[in-house]
């Protein structure tokens, strides 16, 4: 073999190499691109959005139904998120003096109860990301003349704006699962908490019973919408609620996420048969 053609062998295979490189580094380019766009992307409902979009659709649902808020949680619940929520209050150990931080806290269920268990030496935030929400509940409580020891503050759970160890008792009642980034709301919560202090978060979940499964998503996708229909003329954002319930971290996998918070003691009871749960979880 000549020179010429041993020359022209060795940049054929060095070329083979050349063009078998490239396309290895474009397939993980692409690879990298497709990951990236997926961590960029969140749900809403069953429906996939671009993480910053979320909560402007979150905000829209809210907006929305907050003047049948009340109405609605009674009727899709027969009223017995009452007792759902006295629950979580008996066991929030909420006393005089205390500071509690209400996150959601929307129409203020919760916060009125804390208004009158911390009395005049303690403090209750309401705090809601949700500008309407918060309008219904500053309005409905200040009408029951509950006034001296409430603060309301327009605050997204995920960087809350108050200092390090403040607030004895953090609660959060059907609001984490509508949340963009769950495990940073969490962090944040820790990060206000006192030492001493507990977090409990109130939210709809997996029910225990594959019999009970079946007849919720029965009533949630066909019976709910109609429901938000009828009341609040909209049946899309119970649309949405039915969808995000299901898309929301199951029992087990919220307790795993209140832990890599920092919290310690953690458990959870399963309330009307794991429809709704109450996680607790302390700061040391």
């Amino acid at each position: 073999m000549s020179d010429n053609q041993t020359s022209s062998a060795g940049d054929v295979h060095s070329s083979s190499k050349h063009s078998l490189s490239e396309e290895h580094v474009l397939e993980n380019d692409v690879e990298q691109t497709a990951e990236q766009a997926t961590e960029q992307k969140t749900h809403f409902g069953f429906k996939q959005v671009e993480k910053e979009k979320k909560a402007s659709l979150v905000a829209n649902v809210f907006d929305s139904v907050a003047a049948k808020y009340d109405v609605m949680n009674d009727l899709m619940s027969m009223g017995v998120h009452r007792l759902w929520k006295r629950f979580t209050i008996d066991c929030s150990g909420v006393r005089a003096g205390n500071k509690v931080l209400d996150i959601a806290g929307g129409t203020g269920d919760l916060t009125a109860k804390f208004s009158r268990l911390v009395g005049p030496t303690g403090r209750v935030t309401l705090a809601d990301i949700n500008l309407s929400m918060l309008q219904v509940g500053r309005d409905k409580l200040r009408d029951r003349g509950l006034v001296s020891n409430i603060d309301y503050v327009q605050a997204d759970a995920e960087a809350l704006p108050f200092p390090d160890n403040h607030f004895d008792v953090v609660t959060m009642a059907f609001g984490l699962r509508n949340v963009t980034e769950k495990q940073n709301a969490l962090n944040s919560i820790y990060r206000v908490l006192k030492p001493g202090g507990r977090l409990l978060v109130l939210e709809f979940s997996k029910p225990t019973s594959e019999q009970l499964s079946k007849l919720y998503d029965m009533y949630s996708f066909h019976l709910l919408p109609k429901m938000g229909q009828l009341v609040a003329n909209d049946a899309e954002s119970y649309q949405y609620l039915a969808e995000s319930i299901r898309m929301h971290p199951d029992q087990d996998t919220l307790k795993g996420m209140f832990e890599e918070a920092g919290f310690e003691q953690c458990d959870y009871q399963n309330l009307t048969g794991g429809i709704v749960a109450l996680h607790r979880g302390y700061k040391f």
